[in-house]
């Protein structure tokens, strides 16, 4: 899953629609990732449905999910999200590759904390993210070859 904010997507609506025709789900994650809790109402709207909007024209869906950004939740986030029909999906395994640990230290991170129905959280924006697809590569063949698999929420057959 990708969950993209508007602002970067906007200029890149033909990797929204690689993202999805490749079989991954694109979900919400805000305009311009602000702390939603500290918005008004008003504002959290906009900036959920303007990303909504950019999902929508790059592949003719709208976003079923939505993250977000810190994973700073409140009343309002939950219930605009559920407005705009989407649902709200947060994490359970945070790499830390946000900032720059290192491979070894993101795949120790996953690693340890793989179990059934972990959600790990990684970054391809906002900096260097070579850390992140290396470790992304080392750990990820080997969570398969364990018996792991990739499961995507879907609320309607693709």
């Amino acid at each position: 899953m990708f969950f993209v904010c508007g602002e970067m997507a906007a200029d890149s609506k033909d990797l929204l629609t690689r993202m999805a025709d490749e079989g991954h789900v694109v979900g919400n994650h805000t305009w311009s990732h602000p702390l939603l809790t500290r918005l008004t109402r008003r504002q959290i709207r906009s900036e959920m449905e303007r990303t909504c909007d950019v999902i929508e024209d790059a592949y003719g869906e709208r976003p079923e999910w939505f993250r977000a950004p810190y994973g700073a939740w409140n009343r309002a986030t939950f219930q605009l999200g559920a407005e705009l029909g989407m649902e709200p999906l947060a994490w359970t395994l945070d790499t830390l590759d946000w900032t720059s640990p290192g491979t070894r230290s993101i795949v120790r991170r996953v690693e340890n904390g793989a179990a059934p129905g972990v959600v790990v959280l990684s970054h391809d924006a906002g900096g260097d993210r070579s850390q992140s697809v290396r470790a992304l590569r080392r750990y990820l063949p080997e969570l398969l070859d364990s018996g792991y698999h990739v499961t995507v929420p879907r609320r309607h057959p693709a």
